[in-house]
């Protein structure tokens, strides 16, 4: 009897024991449930930098120079004398009108001055005469003031007769039709044997100067005044007037184009409608590329900003009320941080506030956390912060 009591005190001790040992192995694997591991994530290095500013503005290309050639007197044209679309110099022959009633009116004036100046000569001299006459009282004042006052109408006829001849003389040249700008001349609105008048609305041809040639673009006016608080204060650097460089995307093509041109003035007020302020660039067009009226795309440099972050625009965030945000790695857990933007470069933001230099930002596996998360930051090239 007593032997089988002392076999079962023995067996409940084992069980006791065995519990015991149970019960120390589930508590380091509850322990390690308890603590969630990291999630790794991918990140980048924050540098501060010196940044320029590149603004990308809607613009249409316009004309350097345009000239409408229209009659200056009138008659039949005789002659054109350029290849529509071609180019010509200014001062080039582009019609000659008839100047046969022209020349006739030059001749006419002609002769009119040299009556006028026989008139005047025989006034002098009659002149002289009395003038030896009348201080011997040979001849009354009255007759010696008439012979003054002869003269004079002579000098007076002998002007108008040069003026006349002035005015005819230009008719005749008005009658050549010159180029008075070098560039692209347009289709012609009249050909040989037309019909043309000095005081018509409808022009001849169109010259149009290509080279260079200007680009329109448009900027907020609430950003540009921003933008020049800023120089003001030293914020932005290296914007100097007139040497403000301005580059160029096509929009039809989406080729940026090879040549870079410079900013010339921007208007003095904004546009009621818009809100937007008038940019104007002048840009090299050697080829003939740009043509008036193309829809372009112009990024102008607008200085630089020290002490800035690029930051990808993926890592970025937006609350509801519009607030922007990025998440950044500290102490080995999710930290959110408001971040100012300034503009976008490219896949980037600019941002000039919110973050520090030497911040690990984090770019991928953003779905995956929330601030306050454990997670495990790796390279952003590596494959698995791909993933």
């Amino acid at each position: 009897m007593r032997s089988c009591l002392k076999f079962a005190g023995m067996a409940a001790l084992a069980l006791m024991v065995a519990a015991c040992d149970e019960q120390k192995e589930a508590q380091p694997q509850a322990s390690a449930q308890q603590q969630p591991q990291a999630t790794p994530v991918g990140t980048v290095v924050l540098k501060a930098q010196t940044v320029g500013l590149v603004e990308e503005m809607p613009g249409r290309t316009v004309a350097f120079r345009k000239a409408d050639v229209r009659p200056q007197v009138d008659g039949i044209i005789k002659e054109r004398n350029f290849t529509e679309g071609g180019f010509v110099e200014a001062g080039d022959q582009l019609y000659m009108i008839d100047q046969a009633v022209y020349m006739a009116k030059l001749d006419a004036a002609q002769a009119e001055l040299a009556k006028q100046r026989a008139t005047l000569d025989q006034a002098t001299k009659t002149l002289a005469r009395y003038e030896k006459l009348i201080k011997t009282q040979a001849v009354s004042e009255q007759t010696y003031d008439d012979a003054v006052a002869a003269k004079a109408q002579a000098n007076a006829a002998v002007a108008a007769a040069k003026a006349e001849i002035d005015q005819a003389r230009i008719n005749v040249e008005y009658t050549t039709v010159t180029a008075p700008i070098s560039g692209q001349i347009g289709a012609s609105s009249f050909s040989e044997g037309s019909l043309v008048t000095a005081n018509q609305t409808s022009l001849l041809a169109t010259i149009t100067q290509l080279d260079p040639i200007y680009v329109d673009v448009t900027q907020a006016g609430g950003r540009l005044l921003k933008i020049k608080q800023a120089v003001q204060s030293g914020r932005i650097q290296g914007v100097e007037t007139g040497n403000i460089e301005v580059s160029l995307i096509i929009d039809a093509t989406g080729v940026e184009y090879p040549h870079v041109g410079t900013l010339q003035f921007s208007d003095v007020s904004v546009n009621e409608t818009t809100g937007t302020v008038r940019l104007r660039a002048v840009f090299p067009n050697p080829e003939g590329v740009l043509l008036p009226g193309m829809f372009v795309r112009g990024q102008v440099r607008q200085g630089k900003l020290e002490g800035a972050f690029l930051v990808p625009q993926k890592a970025v965030m937006r609350r509801p009320d519009g607030t922007a945000y990025v998440y950044v790695i500290g102490d080995g857990k999710v930290v959110a941080k408001d971040i100012q933007i300034e503009q976008s470069q490219g896949s980037d933001w600019l941002v000039t506030d919110g973050v520090a230099d030497g911040d690990e930002l984090i770019i991928d596996g953003l779905q995956r956390i929330a601030p306050g998360a454990p997670v495990s930051g790796l390279p952003a090239e590596t494959p698995k912060a791909a993933q």
